[in-house]
């Protein structure tokens, strides 16, 4: 069954991949196939979200007209790499995701590498707890040539108040779906970031924010680019 249910997922974030449609409507898309293929699933994952929704979780990490934390983190070739130098002269577009093994995440990294060439002068990087080997997968499979950060134990994502602790009943079911959460981390620990996007200026500042403990829902790529165009 765990096969068979990644399988489809596979094929369903494809075919999102190829609508000509906002992200929310392909995330939707995924949505709506992973309640189809396991009611049981998505009801744990309604009611996940549904406990960090009423935790208020992400609501102390850093809002707009705050000045983001610096951080310095490998890449997904184990270069280190400096928020402060990447902010240098120009806006940072900060994607936080949980791993390349997430469906809603693959599909987002693949939006946010479609207006990469959009983005450009500008910086662009993806934040997620997952081993280098598990970067490079994603980065590849989504084309992208911004660089992957590996925030190991999510220590980053912590200091940010922007990490949660996933408990064992929606632990098991992600383990049960055939994906290996704490390989892919490098530890034991089941904590996983909450999807976020920052939009930082070059003095550090953060002028646009996304952030929700529905992981189903993440920032349109447009509004990423609508804050850009103001630089």
């Amino acid at each position: 069954m765990a096969g068979r249910l990644v399988a489809a997922l596979d094929a369903a974030v494809a075919d999102a991949r190829e609508r000509d449609v906002p992200l929310s409507e392909r995330l939707r898309l995924v949505a709506g196939r992973v309640r189809e293929l396991s009611p049981v699933y998505a009801e744990a994952v309604d009611a996940f979200v549904g406990r960090l929704d009423r935790a208020r979780a992400g609501a102390g990490a850093p809002q707009v007209g705050d000045v983001m934390p610096d951080f310095l983190l490998p890449d997904q070739d184990g270069r280190m790499v400096a928020l402060a130098a990447l902010r240098r002269d120009r806006p940072v577009v900060l994607v936080f995701h949980r791993g390349h093994w997430c469906p809603y995440c693959r599909l987002t990294i693949a939006g946010v590498a479609g207006i990469e060439a959009q983005v450009a002068p500008h910086a662009l990087v993806a934040i997620s707890p997952e081993r280098q080997q598990f970067t490079r997968t994603l980065r590849a499979d989504a084309k992208a040539g911004f660089p992957f950060l590996s925030d190991i134990d999510c220590g980053y994502a912590l200091s940010l108040n922007l990490a949660v602790w996933v408990d064992d009943a929606m632990a098991s079911l992600i383990a049960g779906a055939g994906w290996n959460i704490p390989e892919y981390q490098g530890g034991s620990a089941w904590i996983m970031p909450i999807p976020a996007v920052f939009v930082v200026d070059s003095d550090g500042v953060i002028i646009a924010r996304h952030v929700d403990p529905d992981y189903r829902r993440r920032m349109e790529l447009a509004d990423i680019l609508d804050t850009l165009a103001e630089f």
